[in-house]
């Protein structure tokens, strides 16, 4: 009989909290906030072409990005300066920013992340995929980043992230002729370096 009574509260117990709204429904969520260090960050492209391969630079202008490890959404930019593009030819270079990228007119190359899929661990190494929109030369495209990170435990990070671009695709010209036929596809790889801070919400 005891039993049965105090299963009986129990279960009464239970049900109470859910109609009053006390029992608990779930842990706060948990915000992070990257910062990217634009001076020991990377990035790089590789263009194919008959002749040989070419390499070449960017310079990052800024990087901030926050995400919600609860839920994954994700705000903020990563800006790279397209003005900074060289590849240690200035005849090549000067073709490159006058009829193929613009740079001019298009200063900025702007990835913005939308959704984070995984997550980073407080230390070590993480796979993460990070969905997005790029924006280069006046148009946006929609991707998804594979990224390689790894964490100390001071909060600083390194990433790593490699991916074609698919320029003449998306609008922009080959800089192909008669004689020299170069890839309509462009592999970009970025190493990043930066700050990861963490901090609970206020509840609302």
């Amino acid at each position: 009989m005891r039993l049965r009574r105090r299963l009986f509260s129990a279960v009464f117990v239970f049900a109470a909290a859910i109609l009053t709204g006390c029992f608990p429904q779930g842990l706060p969520a948990q915000e992070s906030a990257i910062t990217l260090d634009s001076g020991n960050t990377k990035i790089t492209f590789t263009l194919g072409a008959t002749l040989h391969t070419v390499h070449g630079t960017f310079l990052l202008k800024r990087g901030e990005v926050r995400f919600d490890s609860s839920t994954g959404e994700a705000s903020g930019s990563i800006i790279v300066d397209a003005t900074s593009a060289e590849t240690g030819n200035a005849s090549r270079d000067k073709n490159m920013h006058a009829n193929i990228l613009e740079s001019q007119k298009f200063p900025e190359i702007v990835f913005t992340p939308k959704q984070v899929k995984g997550s980073v661990a407080s230390q070590g190494k993480s796979q993460v995929a990070v969905l997005g929109t790029f924006r280069m030369h006046g148009q946006e495209h929609e991707m998804t980043l594979p990224i390689s990170v790894e964490r100390a435990t001071n909060g600083r990070f390194d990433a790593d992230v490699h991916f074609p671009v698919p320029y003449v695709q998306w609008g922009l010209k080959s800089p192909s002729t008669f004689v020299l036929h170069v890839s309509d596809t462009v592999q970009l790889e970025i190493h990043a370096a930066g700050q990861i801070s963490e901090a609970t919400p206020p509840a609302r």
